[in-house]
């Protein structure tokens, strides 16, 4: 067994893979900043030990893996290399730690995270699947054959991977603070499908997508009919969503669900083409992917007084158009008040135009101030440039979010990948 050091042992890709390692019977431990964060519970609850920045304890038969949220100049992996410990990124080390698998990638520009829960869980009510989610959850199982994870372009960090099989939930302009445009990010989505060993699950509905030249065979699934894998006739109802799924032009029967809106049944034909490709059970597919009960801040809900109150992750125009698109699809008769936090200033500052758009989905839109990230901590744009292209849209901060406490019957949607989550808890009491 080994002995793992994690530096950003709470970040959600680290987090995960701390968690493997321990269930998989390895000595794991980590450090990161004292502030509290939500991927630090599956931690404590294994045990795992968290140490600040510089206290942790260090021995000679550790290997150290570092977050890709730090550079190599922070004082952590300073700290290692001066004592002689060599220091392996987190994407390297995943990429050759998943060679003794048959590992699957998910990866696209959205609906990552929600693709990869959905298919651990489904795949994973048939046989034993060590699973990497980035919400910070991970699960290892000693005898399973399958790996399934979340795949990150940021960066070009997914062509560090090797995976037998590869879903591509679509390709979207992001990332501005290192993707030139989407002509750069469509040849690294390119670059990684060459990188495939066998066969990839992609959304022929898209584009950018299907416009890539891929020289592995790929199962193209999506609502039009030219794809192999097809949907058609989704019903909203009050379990989630429910649909006719063709293989080949043939019927293979009814999906439902407990999710809603197009781009869900999107992510469930992703799962239902992988284990179509596995050659799976798709009865026992149906089954458990009926009892999926989402992911970490994606359309996390809960009733407030006579409101609904809606958590979510989304960060980026297209995620906004489908967080709200479901929203009106499971509430049509209610108010929708989007409380919305930009991500980085670069991702605001090119899109600005696109998040105005999408924000106009909402009844009612309020606007909290940029968070900036580890990464990028200013810009020259504004949250009032943002405010001006939407009518009726205003300003909020964490005095004045009470301001929503005069909503009655209605849905209010926090959005951001920021700490959004702070103006929620305050709204709450």
């Amino acid at each position: 067994m080994g002995n793992y050091h994690l530096i950003g042992i709470k970040g959600c890709g680290m987090s995960a893979l701390a968690q493997i390692l321990h269930d998989l019977g390895h000595k794991v431990q980590g450090e990161d900043t004292e502030a509290p964060l939500f991927t630090q519970a599956p931690l404590e609850a294994r045990g795992i030990p968290i140490f600040p920045f510089a206290e942790a304890p260090l021995s000679d038969d550790m290997t150290v893996i570092a977050s890709n949220a730090f550079a190599d100049s922070h004082p952590a992996l300073d700290r290692c290399r001066r004592l002689g410990y060599p220091v392996r990124r987190y994407h390297h080390f995943l990429g050759e730690w998943m060679k003794d698998y048959i590992s699957i990638a998910v990866t696209g520009s959205h609906g990552k995270t929600t693709t990869t829960g959905m298919m651990a869980h489904a795949l994973g009510g048939v046989e034993p699947v060590c699973t990497l989610i980035g919400d910070g959850t991970g699960k290892g199982e000693k005898d399973a054959r399958l790996f399934v994870f979340e795949s990150c372009e940021y960066k070009r960090h997914f062509l560090a991977y090797r995976p037998e099989i590869a879903v591509i939930t679509n390709i979207d302009f992001d990332h501005p603070d290192y993707y030139a445009d989407l002509s750069d990010v469509h040849s690294a989505f390119e670059e990684m499908a060459s990188l495939v060993g066998r066969l990839l699950v992609v959304c022929g509905d898209d584009p950018h997508v299907r416009s890539l030249r891929i020289d592995k065979e790929v199962l193209y699934y999506g609502f039009e009919d030219h794809n192999l894998l097809r949907a058609s006739a989704p019903v909203a109802g009050s379990n989630g969503t429910s649909f006719e799924v063709y293989w080949r032009g043939d019927g293979i029967g009814q999906f439902t669900i407990p999710a809603y809106g197009r781009h869900n049944v999107l992510n469930a034909l992703a799962v239902i083409g992988t284990a179509l490709v596995l050659n799976l059970d798709l009865e026992q597919i149906k089954h458990h992917m009926a009892s999926f009960s989402g992911v970490k801040r994606r359309f996390s809900e809960k009733e407030w007084k006579s409101n609904i109150v809606i958590d979510d992750y989304a960060h980026h125009p297209s995620e906004i158009r489908a967080t709200l698109e479901a929203v009106r699809s499971k509430y049509p008769l209610r108010r929708i008040v989007s409380v919305f936090q930009p991500h980085t200033f670069s991702r605001l500052e090119k899109l600005m135009d696109d998040f105005a758009q999408s924000l106009r989905g909402a009844d009612d839109v309020y606007l909290c101030q940029i968070f900036g990230s580890a990464r990028e901590e200013g810009g020259t744009v504004s949250i009032e440039q943002l405010r001006d292209r939407i009518p009726n849209a205003r300003l909020i901060s964490e005095s004045t979010v009470n301001n929503l406490l005069d909503y009655k019957d209605s849905v209010l949607v926090f959005m951001g990948a920021g700490d959004i989550q702070k103006y929620q808890t305050i709204f709450e009491g």
